[in-house]
């Protein structure tokens, strides 16, 4: 009664660790992984080290095993690798770390690649030495699944090496075995905030590649991906809610899905060093590794949705299906409007000015155009050119100010910041020496941050206080016809601070830039 209750409170938990922000959560959940580590040390070295004379028996059993298997009608070779790829599918979750660690790569400290390197090294050794050392230590014990399913491998495998070692007669046995299982059960928590992590910061990739919408790669002022968290928070309760907390469910849903990518991943990197081959000396040992990793994942994903397909893998597949055809359709819309922009692009970054520019310093005094641009393009030159037709013949100076957005794509330390800096800089550079050539004393401000509104506002109340004449320009995208799709796929910045300014007392005009 009290586990699918129990199960939503752990989710709503890592909702909310996650929007404080990564560092945060990790340190929260960082104790419940050495727990685990420690007690799993523990109890595999003190199974092994115990019955390690039984090894050479054991070895003989599994070895006859496997003969006779191979040696069973029906069975062979091909029934051996059949369930050999089915229990590795089973089990290959694990790989979501180091899957984490590549997606992580923009952020880890430099040196990146040394330190992304001895990562996945650490986490190789400690998953083989689990795996390989639980599996071992099960053989030596002769554990098998109980009857009734009610217990699990690791319960009578710490059961058996707790009465073994006599801890069972005083406190410290129970203790052991609590908290092994307390501690497998929370390292499941970790492995969920591994998602909670990797996954927004991918949708972050996404959007600032034009495949999901451009706001989930904005950062809060914690550096979380805000909207991605709530969206993959959000799918997580409404996937647990579907399957009413049964976990073969939301493990079929979940293999199908990880091998989905690690398959999508392996066939890249055999495009890569396909596409390599006459750069780089170690492509052909590179692709046969990419080959051979391709040709297991892509296997295990065939078993698992022939295996699962009538268990809710059909349900898997119509979603993921829908997600991709969504994600070509955002991606097909931005490169439509890319396109229908680049013509104005065109026009204005040519535009003509005669004589010498003006490098007078803007009066205070008179009346000011601050213009809001992001970088240098025929949407910012159509906005500066707007506010001098709205008013002609009536400002004097013009003002540009401009945010660095730091955002997913570009926050990978403090090298990417300035670089942000020298950019938007650059951009607002070429827009005073614009407004110069065209005879106006000109200036800029800007800022760096992670919300943009904030920071505009900040900056244009700023200005407004050294230029007390100024009205703030914006130029906004309008479609002839205004859906809910272009709210969802295009920012609402300038409506947001329009109202923000205009409760401060400050004026603020939108300028539309029509798009066909």
């Amino acid at each position: 009664s009290w586990k699918f209750p129990f199960e939503v409170g752990l989710i709503v938990v890592l909702i909310v660790l996650n929007l404080r922000g990564v560092k945060e959560s990790v340190q929260v959940l960082l104790p419940i992984f050495l727990l685990f580590l420690v007690l799993h040390v523990v109890l595999i070295a003190g199974t092994v080290g115990m019955h390690l004379g039984a090894a050479h028996e054991v070895a003989r059993h599994v070895a006859d095993d496997v003969r006779t298997s191979l040696a069973t009608p029906g069975f062979g070779w091909f029934g051996m690798l059949a369930l050999m790829l089915h229990a590795y599918s089973l089990g290959a979750g694990t790989y979501t770390g180091l899957e984490a660690v590549s997606n992580s790569m923009p952020v880890i400290r430099e040196p990146r690649v040394v330190n992304a390197r001895r990562t996945m090294v650490y986490m190789a050794v400690s998953l083989s030495f689990t795996a390989a050392g639980l599996i071992l230590a099960y053989l030596l014990l002769g554990i098998r699944p109980s009857e009734d399913s009610s217990k699990t491998m690791n319960y009578l495998l710490t059961r058996a090496f707790v009465d073994e070692t006599g801890m069972s007669g005083g406190w410290l046995g129970p203790v052991f075995l609590v908290g092994t299982l307390v501690s497998e059960g929370a390292l499941l928590v970790v492995a969920a905030q591994a998602g909670f992590i990797d996954g927004p910061r991918v949708l972050g990739y996404m959007a600032h590649d034009s495949w999901m919408p451009r706001w989930f790669s904005s950062l809060s002022e914690r550096l979380a991906t805000d909207n991605g968290i709530v969206l993959l928070g959000t799918a997580a309760l409404a996937a647990l809610w579907h399957a009413h907390g049964d976990v073969g469910v939301l493990v079929v849903m979940y293999s199908i899905n990880v091998f989905l990518t690690f398959s999508l991943s392996m066939i890249g990197m055999c495009r890569h060093w396909w596409q390599r081959r006459r750069q780089d000396a170690r492509w052909r040992r590179r692709l046969a590794l990419f080959v051979v990793g391709a040709s297991l994942c892509v296997s295990i994903l065939c078993v698992t949705v022939a295996e699962k397909f009538l268990e809710g893998g059909w349900i898997t597949i119509g979603i993921t299906g829908l997600c991709i055809g969504a994600a070509f359709g955002i991606r097909r819309y931005y490169r439509n409007v890319g396109q229908r922009l680049k013509s104005l692009d065109d026009t204005l970054n040519r535009l003509e000015t005669h004589g010498e520019p003006n490098l007078a310093l803007p009066d205070p005094t008179q009346p000011t155009a601050v213009i809001l641009v992001g970088g240098y393009s025929g949407l910012g030159v159509h906005t500066m050119l707007g506010a001098a037709r709205f008013m002609p013949n009536y400002f004097r100076n013009y003002v540009f100010v401009s945010v660095g957005v730091v955002d997913s794509g570009n926050f990978k330390g403090s090298g990417a910041i300035e670089d942000l800096r020298r950019h938007t800089q650059a951009a607002l550079d070429r827009y005073v020496e614009l407004a110069r050539r065209l005879g106006f004393p000109a200036a800029s401000f800007m800022a760096i941050g992670t919300d943009a509104v904030d920071e505009l506002e900040a900056l244009c109340l700023k200005v407004a206080r050294e230029y007390p004449r100024a009205t703030v320009f914006a130029g906004q995208l309008v479609f002839r016809r205004d859906t809910w799709l272009h709210r969802l796929l295009h920012n609402q910045t300038a409506y947001s601070l329009q109202r923000r300014l205009h409760w401060a007392g400050l004026p603020m005009i939108i300028l539309p830039t029509r798009v066909e």
